[in-house]
């Protein structure tokens, strides 16, 4: 159903291999879940769903054959960009996380499905980014945390003509009025905000679209604790 899914819904025709790939990685993900917290969401299906095929919903918002390079803010046990990298082999990808158990998995992950081209960084974002000024065609950022804090840390990194995508719930409304002023401040306008609905009922989401217009001033990110304290 999974591969129907993709085929019907998103224009994916997916490979053997790949299924195979995205088995491998949900039994490696269920095991080692159980010493290092990664997802509440265990069931095969839901997992399939809530995780790796929301992951791939992006391609109902951007053409994915044309984007080299993508950053993944924070991205856990791998969502959005290992599903994608799956899908898409030539993507360029870099993952930021802060955690050394995430990056752990990872690292074990990605040797496991035997996939080239990622990058994993254990650094915080703030850091990470400062290094790498208008350096990604994408960064994305799924279930990182709200959308002011988010854009602060991610849009500085994007290049020119280059997107900022965060995945979101429905319940975007208020972020979004709140991030206003630091999407324009950090160069970027509101390009799109694009429906997706999963599956079996399993929900809705909705991903905000920021395209990177003008450079971001040099002090941004801020220290992690000056964004806490005061958004932009």
């Amino acid at each position: 159903m999974f591969k129907e899914d993709l085929r019907n819904n998103l224009g994916i025709d997916i490979t053997d291999y790949q299924l195979e790939q995205f088995n491998t990685y949900y039994e490696f993900l269920i095991e080692y879940n159980k010493i290092t917290n990664l997802t509440r969401i265990t069931d095969k299906d839901e997992v399939f769903y809530k995780h790796f095929y929301d992951s791939v919903t992006l391609v109902k918002s951007i053409n994915m054959h044309e984007v080299n390079t993508l950053c993944d803010m924070g991205a856990g046990a791998g969502f959005p960009s290992i599903p994608l990298k799956i899908l898409y082999p030539h993507l360029k990808i870099t993952i930021i996380d802060s955690l050394g158990k995430r990056i752990t998995f990872l690292k074990k992950l990605i040797d496991l499905l035997d996939i080239k081209d990622i990058d994993l960084i254990y650094d915080r974002i703030e850091n990470h980014a400062h290094e790498k000024i208008e350096s990604y065609d994408i960064v994305t950022a799924r279930a990182l945390g709200k959308l002011p804090l988010i854009l602060e840390l991610g849009l500085p990194m994007v290049k020119k003509r280059g997107l900022f995508i965060a995945y979101k719930s429905n319940n975007y409304e208020e972020e979004l009025s709140q991030s206003k002023d630091a999407i324009k401040l950090l160069g970027g306008s509101l390009k799109n905000i694009k429906p997706i609905q999963l599956p079996k009922q399993y929900g809705d989401r909705i991903h905000i679209i920021i395209d990177k217009k003008d450079k971001s001033p040099s002090i941004y990110p801020r220290a992690f604790s000056a964004i806490k304290k005061k958004s932009l």
